[in-house]
C-alpha cells in the first residue's frame, strides 16, 4: 500500500511518517499474546474500500481498548 502511494501519489505519500501502524500486526500480536482478545473482534468483510477502512479503524479501536490499554497496566 505504501509503495502504491509512493508510486501513484507521491505528494500525498510525503505527508506520512516513515513508521506506519498496521492493524494486521496488532492482530498477529494479539493472536499470540492474548488469543481471547483476538477472537473477540469480528470483522465484516464487504470488500468495499470505504467499508474496509471503517472496519480497520474499528478493529484498531478494539485492540487499543482490549489489548494495548489492558496490558499497559501490567508490570
Amino acid at each position: 500500500d505504501r509503495r502504491f502511494l509512493a508510486r501513484s501519489m507521491p505528494s500525498l505519500e510525503s505527508y506520512f511518517h516513515y513508521r506506519n501502524l498496521d492493524v494486521s500486526t496488532l492482530k498477529e500480536l494479539a493472536l499470540r499474546w492474548a488469543p481471547k482478545v483476538a477472537k473477540g473482534f469480528y470483522k465484516e468483510s464487504q470488500h468495499l474500500a470505504l467499508a474496509d477502512i471503517r472496519d480497520s479503524i474499528d478493529e484498531l479501536r478494539y485492540y487499543r481498548k482490549h489489548f494495548i490499554l489492558s496490558t499497559s497496566t501490567v508490570s
